[in-house]
């Protein structure tokens, strides 16, 4: 049996992005602990897991990208959650790689050829069937964890059913006074205990927590 890992960036108060999707904030405080903290977490994934339009950007960008996360985000497996069938594999063609560098991450940290593992990106699992019953099919599966990246409407539906084992939230020292939020669709309020506190040099704050 797999855990699921919602693992998301959030503002200080509490949203995943800004009211149009901006990201911007995730960026302003990294640093070399932080970024070391990001790559343990995903690299102990068997598999990663998200909504049509982060897979859609992600797979626009990963397969070119030098950037240290890039290994961990191209070679293990994925799968998107999404009602528009086979056809949104077409987002991890060669030929669309690096089309969505900036508005994904801000920046262009790329090479001119695909890079290990960049394959998987078309060999995706499609999962378009009842979300609880997919993510439990999923889970019964053996292997490390399942990381689940959201986008926000992704990570509410995953909240509001109450799929998640662990929530792996880094909070950034940016507060953007209104944005995406994801624990909006909760039918009444849920506690969760922290098991782990980390702050990084820059600000930052790795915050784990498991239901309660």
């Amino acid at each position: 049996m797999r855990d699921l890992i919602l693992k998301m960036s959030v503002s200080i108060d509490g949203f995943v992005g800004g009211p149009n999707h901006e990201s911007d904030f995730i960026f302003a405080d990294v640093d070399d602990q932080q970024t070391a903290w990001t790559i343990d977490v995903i690299s102990e994934a068997s598999l990663h897991i998200m909504g049509s339009k982060t897979f859609k950007d992600m797979a626009s960008y990963w397969p070119t990208s030098t950037e240290v996360y890039s290994p961990p985000m191209n070679t293990i497996p994925k799968a998107v959650f999404t009602k528009q069938g086979p056809s949104i594999l077409k987002a991890g063609d060669a030929s669309k790689a690096g089309e969505g560098a900036l508005t994904f991450a801000g920046k262009t940290d790329h090479a001119d050829h695909m890079q290990p593992g960049a394959e998987t990106w078309a060999q995706a699992d499609v999962a378009g069937g009842d979300l609880v019953e997919e993510i439990g099919k999923l889970k019964a599966q053996a292997g490390g964890p399942i990381i689940a990246h959201g986008g926000a409407g992704f990570a509410r539906s995953l909240i509001a059913a109450g799929l998640p084992d662990q929530y792996d939230l880094l909070v950034h020292t940016y507060a953007l006074g209104r944005g995406l939020p994801i624990f909006t669709d909760l039918a009444k309020p849920r506690a969760f205990k922290l098991v782990n506190s980390r702050a990084f040099p820059k600000g930052s704050v790795a915050q784990v927590y498991r239901p309660a």
